[in-house]
């Protein structure tokens, strides 16, 4: 069974069939047959390892958010309950999301995009950025890529490197001692989202040359 596999858990049959539904039409998620309690969650766990649980809070034989403490598998919790208290809860148990019921199926359908493209980043076998984190933990917020200008560390040392002057990646890249391409990628990030200005200039070699200038 391939693809990401998904276990709701709701003791109303009909929210646990609309839920299970939704992820079902999503490409490359598995929607297992729901649970609706505590226990029937805990053996369908043992049975199949789903990659992400979907808990309501309110479950006849205990509390959605203790179960989801309890486990080592991603969770979203999906509840009625709008208190502030059962809000941290959620999220001090280790909810990666908290969805008010009820909801357009289209809500949860962009959530699990989301997780689907927070997963891929967070499976990867090479070591993580410090962007790539940032970028993970935007994306269970509901962040938009590219539309924040909140810059990482690097980003921001990277502005400080232009210190109001124009420079080249390599030039960049030997101020703040980090790699070419990664001097290029920042740089690049960051004139997409219009933080520098980039010009074309020829060398002393007479090749064309990016250099680049902080400020939009």
């Amino acid at each position: 069974m391939s693809g990401i596999r998904v276990l709701v858990v709701d003791d109303d049959f009909r929210v646990a069939g609309l839920h299970r539904e939704a992820v079902a039409a999503r490409p490359g998620f598995v929607a297992l047959e729901p649970a609706r309690t505590i226990g029937e969650a805990r053996i369908a766990i043992a049975a199949h390892a789903p990659d992400l649980v979907l808990a309501d809070v309110y479950l006849p034989d205990g509390d959605g958010i203790d179960l989801v403490r309890t486990l080592d598998v991603d969770a979203f919790v999906l509840s009625a309950a709008t208190d502030a208290a059962t809000v941290r809860r959620a999220f001090s148990a280790g909810a990666l999301a908290y969805l008010v019921k009820p909801f357009d199926t289209r809500v949860l359908a962009e959530r699990l995009e989301r997780y689907a493209r927070y997963r891929n980043l967070l499976t990867s076998v090479r070591p993580l950025s410090q962007d790539d984190i940032d970028r993970a933990a935007s994306l269970m917020r509901g962040e938009r890529e590219g539309a924040s200008l909140a810059r990482s560390a690097t980003e921001q040392t990277v502005l400080g490197a232009l210190a109001g002057d124009e420079a080249s990646a390599s030039e960049v890249a030997e101020r703040i001692g980090v790699s070419r391409a990664t001097a290029q990628r920042h740089l690049t990030a960051l004139a997409e989202r219009g933080l520098v200005q980039v010009s074309l200039r020829y060398g002393s070699t007479g090749r064309p040359e990016h250099r680049f200038r902080a400020g939009g």
